[in-house]
């Protein structure tokens, strides 16, 4: 027998407006015994650079077969497509601006189908708002495909290359350094990088940025008072933060700004 699909969430909805609520009775009312996990809803208005990377970041820590709903969505009405992709190990469901784009770069190699949703059967109402489609169609969709529904009735099949991606660089090495951008800025004003920590294990360098030498370091508290430290972050990347301080306040910079690490 089938067994029910996690659902999570991730929207700029916030809580004060009963938007997210509504979603959830959405999907109630398809199949109430779901299970839905909330992973923000505190994305900052329209900005798909910020929920691409926490999507992508919470992804790895759910269960296999995981149906991942996410609307940043400043084009819902438009002709921008709706999109449902199943991957080996999970399912995203959502617009197709770039938001999946974080998911998509780690797991290009995973991709097993790709559709459009057409197919209004599996929408709430054939004729969803100009500017509710994550009540209309992506809950409700996410909703049919955790009780089992296949990907490939959702709609027409796309070319998973033509899904929309995201101008943010990747990591380029030149000899003793490696340059990337600042990807995402969390509420502590941690900034966090687009270099893999990973690629930095067992070496010593340092990061220069906004004309400063950031050194590395072990933790927060590596660094001196109103200075900045570069640690290898929970998120698996390469991260700029203070002790008690706000490193973007401090360095001045801020999403899609730029940075060399140097190696020793």
């Amino acid at each position: 027998m089938f067994s029910r699909r996690h659902l999570t969430l991730l929207t700029d909805f916030g809580e004060r407006d009963g938007y997210v609520g509504i979603l959830k009775g959405a999907i109630a009312k398809i199949e109430p015994s779901l299970a839905v996990t909330d992973i923000s809803h505190e994305i900052p208005p329209q900005d798909i650079l910020a929920a691409r990377f926490c999507l992508a970041n919470a992804y790895p820590f759910f269960p296999k077969e995981t149906v991942h709903i996410a609307v940043v969505d400043p084009g819902v009405g438009t002709s921008r497509r709706g999109v449902a992709i199943q991957l080996e190990d999970g399912f995203l469901i959502g617009p197709d601006n770039g938001i999946f784009d974080g998911v998509l770069r780690q797991h290009q190699e995973k991709i097993l189908a790709a559709v459009e949703l057409t197919e209004v059967k599996y929408w709430r109402t054939p004729e969803p708002s100009q500017t509710f489609h994550a009540r209309d169609i992506f809950a409700t969709v996410g909703a049919h495909v955790a009780t089992g529904v296949r990907v490939d009735r959702l709609g027409v099949a796309i070319d998973p290359k033509s899904l929309t991606r995201l101008s943010l660089p990747d990591p380029q090495w030149h000899g003793q350094q490696v340059s990337g951008v600042i990807q995402y800025c969390d509420r502590f004003g941690n900034l966090i990088t687009n270099i893999p920590s990973d690629d930095l294990a067992g070496k010593s360098w340092h990061v220069a940025a906004a004309s400063r030498q950031i050194p590395q370091g072990d933790s927060y508290m590596s660094a001196k008072e109103n200075d900045v430290v570069a640690i290898a972050s929970r998120h698996g990347w390469l991260e700029l933060g203070a002790y008690q301080r706000s490193a973007q306040e401090l360095l001045g910079l801020t999403v899609g700004d730029s940075l060399t690490v140097v190696l020793s």
